[in-house]
């Protein structure tokens, strides 16, 4: 290739301003600035026993690569889909419980028919008969794990499991389109999500069958598996997904869904096969909400809330179940335990159970079968498993920075996280971090080659300390078939004795607006949409936005991470653009709105201190060392003649806070100062469990529940203090409380 051509293939390229799929031929040579391929980590077809039930009765694996790579595709609704742009990658993810089983069945040349054909009869005639009803028999065996077993030999599964990866195999076009044998571990213990899809590296390299929920619906068991196959040769990899309807089980900080201590050994079986996460798909995001980051004006964005399979109960908890917060817990774990088992890039995922995939507000058709497959459908509200339409969104995407596009590269970008995730946009997004970028990188023609040879990208680590403070490239471009960009933040999180903080920053954005003097957040940019017409125009808003960033805050005794998300302006959500074309009002609800903010995720950069630094600290004050020094724990009685029907002084020792708290004689607690201003003048943030919330005294401990999770605070005293503990603060204790006259 001629030098000149070179040099504008990594331009374009290395810049992701072209799909690579657009230009094979140059997608042939190996660029070292890396490409950006977009792909597809979660779907499911007919040969998923739940899209079958749900209407998904025609269309297979087959049919889902088909579409990926553009071609019009049969939808259960009774009319054809085409995708919007094809994919560069993707993989077909069935559930591995009874995968295929439904096809055996029907099959009378299959395994199954020929070794059990009574149980193949009655499988066919349950599903012809109430599909429904089908798939919760089969659900409940696996959440029981009380496994059909004629469904689940080996002489039954492996012939599937081969099928799956030959058609992998079959639409794998080197340098256009890459597939990956894959499949979904789908664990779901009392309706709690802690699915997984695997992939596997080489499909000439996988085992005779998947291991499934069927076998265990432990994660541990799933990674001591994939320990076993790496060791004889067959590479693989899990992104655990969908975290927000794990109900607080996907991120735990204590104990495991088997109340097992979470300890090391757990730590590293979890960042060895689980390098990645699913932060967005049709069931909503897994990023953060309204009550876990409240200073984050942009949190309340598809915050999906559902119990899978239709469980019914309180809230799910939200402690546990949301990215930013798992990487604020695993810093607090590094710093409190030394290790930590949240590194993990970010991907996006689909999660249809059609076989097609909508990745657009504009062209959403439904994703869950013949259940909202018209827009009456779906406008009205159809419900499954009590899962209301309405709720749904458009799939994320996937995207990696590779050399070229295939398997070896596509993966070890994977592997390493060099990842970031949409929310369905192809917007184009670069994230480096060190302590020797230019101030003036995007200056140089080949910023590129300078950022990668003095930094990290998206989902690495940051070198040894060489400078004041980190400082960080992000690049994003407009998406040429959607909207322009509003800004670009970069989210930082670290973590001080126990407590985990966060913050958001502005770093570059559309127009003329400047950031508040105060808070140093950028005002909202305005909106074109018309709900009338469920219109947008790019009127506003930028086709590029790029920084270098220095944090103005960096403590380099204290673990950090950061990662960029990138706003589109707003736009009409899917269910606006539909309503209007019904002559319907655009509908809003708990978790969506009419008008929305397409965005991206970054997987994060990394800091760690080392230990030189770390003992650069200020040390904190730890339930260890309050019982070396002959403190005791109030009893019950103690802690209700301190409390109860009183108020009291906290204070937060790390961030030097102060609240004033009154504990009402009926269990009712109620912030009634800040940092000595009346609570309702300042906006009265939560600390130990400040806020206007019910309490009860029981076993030792104050106890209560923020965001459906359960915390409590033991009280010590020490000579004339008092000193209180928060559960969910590692062994910290981090607060002084005074009695005031009442």
């Amino acid at each position: 290739m001629p030098r000149k051509l070179q040099y504008l293939a990594a331009a374009v390229l290395g810049g992701g301003l072209l799909s690579v799929s657009v230009a094979p031929v140059l997608a042939q040579q190996k660029n070292p600035e890396r490409n950006v391929y977009y792909g597809e980590t979660h779907v499911h077809t007919s040969w998923s026993f739940d899209a079958f039930a749900f209407g998904d009765t025609v269309t297979g694996p087959e049919e889902f690569y088909q579409y990926s790579l553009g071609k019009p595709t049969p939808h259960p609704g009774g009319y054809r889909v085409t995708i919007t742009k094809p994919l560069d990658w993707a993989a077909d993810t069935e559930h591995a419980e009874y995968m295929g089983m439904i096809q055996e069945a029907v099959d009378p040349g299959s395994a199954l028919r020929q070794n059990s054909p009574v149980v193949a009869e009655v499988l066919k005639a349950g599903v012809h008969a109430d599909p429904m009803l089908a798939f919760k028999v089969l659900s409940a065996t696996i959440a029981k794990g009380d496994r059909i077993k004629q469904l689940s030999t080996p002489e039954v599964v492996a012939p599937v499991w081969k099928r799956i990866v030959d058609i992998a195999d079959k639409y794998y076009q080197p340098g256009k389109f890459t597939t990956f044998a894959a499949y979904e571990w789908t664990a779901t213990p009392n309706s709690k999500n802690l699915h997984r899809n695997i992939f596997f590296r080489d499909s000439k390299k996988v085992p005779q069958v998947p291991f499934t929920a069927v076998d265990s619906t432990d994660p541990t068991a799933l990674w001591k598996w994939m320990d076993e196959q790496r060791a004889v040769g067959n590479e693989l990899l899990a992104i655990s997904h969908n975290a927000n309807l794990s109900d607080g089980l996907m991120f735990p900080t204590e104990v495991d869904h088997a109340g097992r201590p979470i300890d090391q050994a757990w730590a590293e079986a979890r960042l060895r096969n689980e390098p990645l996460t699913e932060i967005k798909q049709v069931k909503g995001q897994s990023e953060t909400t309204p009550g876990l980051s409240p200073n984050d004006e942009f949190a309340n964005y598809e915050v999906f809330v559902w119990h899978l399979l239709g469980r019914k109960g309180p809230l799910p908890r939200e402690y546990g179940s949301y990215v930013r917060q798992a990487y604020k817990d695993g810093l607090a774990l590094e710093q409190a335990r030394g290790f930590n088992p949240f590194k993990f890039g970010l991907v996006s995922g689909s999660d249809s159970h059609v076989s097609v995939v909508p990745y657009r507000q504009k062209n959403f058709f439904g994703v869950h079968g013949t259940v909202d497959d018209t827009p009456q459908k779906r406008i009205d509200g159809a419900t499954v498993l009590g899962l209301n339409s309405l709720w749904v969104t458009p799939a994320g995407l996937s995207a990696v920075w590779a050399e070229e596009n295939t398997r070896e590269a596509i993966f070890d970008a994977l592997q390493r996280k060099e990842t970031y995730a949409t929310s369905g946009v192809r917007v184009p997004l670069r994230f480096f971090g060190g302590w020797a970028l230019d101030k003036a990188l995007f200056k140089n023609r080949d910023w590129l080659k300078s950022a990668y040879a003095s930094g990290v990208p998206m989902g690495g680590d940051l070198p040894a300390k060489r400078a004041k403070a980190p400082t960080f490239a992000v690049w994003a471009s407009k998406d040429p078939d959607s909207a322009n960009l509003d800004r670009v933040q970069i989210i930082k999180g670290w973590s001080r004795n126990g407590q985990s903080f966060e913050k958001v920053y502005d770093v570059a954005w559309a127009g003329a607006r400047k950031p508040d003097p105060r808070t140093g957040k950028v005002p909202a940019i305005a909106s074109t949409v018309d709900l009338g017409k469920g219109t947008y125009s790019n009127t506003i808003g930028a086709v590029e936005l790029k920084a270098v960033w220095v944090d103005p805050d960096f403590d380099p005794s204290l673990d950090a991470f950061y990662y960029t998300r990138v706003l589109e302006i707003p736009t009409p959500r899917w269910s606006t653009m539909q309503a209007v074309k019904l002559g319907r009002v655009p509908p809003s609800g708990a978790g969506f709105s009419a008008v929305i903010q397409e965005r991206a995720w970054s997987s994060p950069i990394w800091y760690t201190p080392s230990a030189e630094a770390r003992q650069g600290a200020r040390p904190g004050l730890t339930i260890a060392d309050l019982k070396k020094q002959g403190s005791q724990a109030l009893s019950d009685a103690q802690l209700k003649d301190l409390l109860v029907g009183k108020t009291v002084r906290v204070r937060n020792t790390v961030t030097g806070e102060h609240f004033e708290i009154l504990h009402g004689a009926t269990g009712h607690r109620l912030v009634t100062a800040v940092n000595g201003q009346q609570a309702a003048l300042t906006g009265a943030g939560e600390l130990l469990h400040g806020g206007d919330l019910d309490y009860e005294i029981r076993d030792g401990r104050l106890r209560t529940e923020i965001n459906g999770s359960d915390f409590d605070v033991a009280v010590y005293k020490l000579g004339d203090k008092y000193l209180a503990a928060r559960s969910n603060e590692f062994g910290y204790a981090n607060y002084e409380v005074e009695a005031l006259p009442q």
